[in-house]
């Protein structure tokens, strides 16, 4: 039977540091006594606080570390992001996770909680730059101050942040060992995501941006903007500047004159064009 590499028995600690610490986080937005070295909800982690200053987010962003006893050189690194609302990097530091850290024993990583927003989603939106800030501001300071290997960083998260470990790992792949997210928020559909997980307007001029990038001869004037969706394709477009048109095969295929009023109302935006299909093949 072969026997499994340290590398592989490292990725597996991680992962299950990310799974064990979120399930015993009983309440993760609770307001907790704030834990320091030495405190019993320790569990042995030295931890420390510092503040990183930002030129992706244009703001000094505090940023929670510990390290577990014992070994302290060339630990695995764990980036765990924190959900919406609450404490941000104080919501997870706290005494279910530090005894969750001490039971992996020696192979316990050590843990970096960044600062984020209250709604940031840790994507890129007007804010600031999210998936840049961990990538090149909290990783680099994390292993710097935390002594950890560069070699082997792990990211996970909870709820919002949980999202988020995907979204940054998806970006930079090469980058991580190990990736997890307890109950992340992922939605099936755009229409159930939670209000302000999405900076709509940010995202469409972004989309624009690039398509104008990439078409270089394509004037303002000539830009149509297409979709099915009037809260996102029709709102997006007419902040952007641009005529639209809703295509009625898709999300309200068979809508009467009626419900499309009431549906244009509520998202105060209605279409300067509606047709019943769009098909490129000219079929």
């Amino acid at each position: 039977m072969a026997v499994p590499s340290r590398r592989f028995l490292v990725v597996v600690a991680l992962i299950v540091a990310v799974a064990a610490a979120a399930f015993l986080i009983i309440n993760p937005f609770s307001s907790a006594a704030t834990v320091v070295t030495g405190d019993k909800a320790a569990h042995g982690a030295t931890v420390l606080r510092y503040d990183i200053r930002s030129r992706y987010v244009d703001q000094s962003m505090p940023q929670v570390g510990a390290v577990p006893a014992g070994k302290s050189r060339r630990r695995p690194l764990l980036v765990f992001l924190h959900g919406r609302g609450g404490e941000l990097q104080e919501s997870n530091a706290n005494d279910a996770f530090f005894k969750a850290l001490a039971a992996l024993g020696s192979s316990a990583p050590a843990v970096v909680f960044p600062g984020g927003a209250d709604h940031s989603y840790w994507h890129k939106r007007s804010s600031g730059d999210w998936p840049r800030y961990v990538l090149n501001e909290v990783i680099p300071a994390a292993v710097r101050r935390l002594h950890a290997d560069p070699r082997r960083v792990a990211i996970g998260g909870i709820s919002m942040g949980g999202y988020g470990a995907y979204e940054i790992a998806a970006l930079r792949p090469s980058r991580f060992c190990a990736v997890g997210g307890h109950s992340a928020a992922i939605w099936t559909t755009a229409g159930e995501s939670a209000p302000g997980a999405f900076d709509e307007s940010f995202l469409n001029r972004a989309i624009l941006d690039s398509a104008t990038r990439t078409m270089t001869a394509m004037r303002d004037g000539r830009i149509l903007c297409l979709g099915d969706s009037v809260e996102h394709d029709i709102l997006g477009g007419q902040r952007a500047g641009h005529a639209t048109a809703l295509v009625m095969s898709g999300l309200h295929h068979g809508a009467g004159a009626d419900a499309l009023a009431r549906l244009f109302d509520a998202a105060g935006a209605a279409p300067d064009h509606i047709i019943d299909r769009f098909d490129i093949t000219g079929a």
